[in-house]
């Protein structure tokens, strides 16, 4: 049985503060940088393998996962973006 008060509290929408929100940006742009730091680095290391381990490389599960991940990233920095328009417009309130 659940109980009326956590099921609201639930649904109920929760609103950072600014320093919240502050923090969180902090955080996701940290982690963004350390990705794109490492894609620099995995770009950089596969320059460096010859043909057939390049090839052997980008035919694995990995690489396939990899990818997938760096398309999300991309849909993720927009959304930062946005958050940070919002954090514009909260520090200006």
């Amino acid at each position: 049985m659940v109980d009326d008060d956590s099921t609201e509290r639930e649904s109920a929408p929760r609103d950072l503060n600014q320093s919240q929100a502050r923090l969180a940006y902090t955080i996701i742009e940290s982690l963004l940088e350390h990705t794109r730091v490492v894609s620099d680095l995995i770009a950089l290391m596969a320059q460096t393998l010859d043909e057939d381990t390049s090839k052997a490389l980008t035919q694995t599960p990995v690489w396939t996962a990899y990818l997938d991940s760096r398309r999300a990233l991309e849909r993720t920095r927009q959304e930062v973006e946005q958050f940070t328009e919002i954090m514009k417009s909260l520090s200006e309130d």
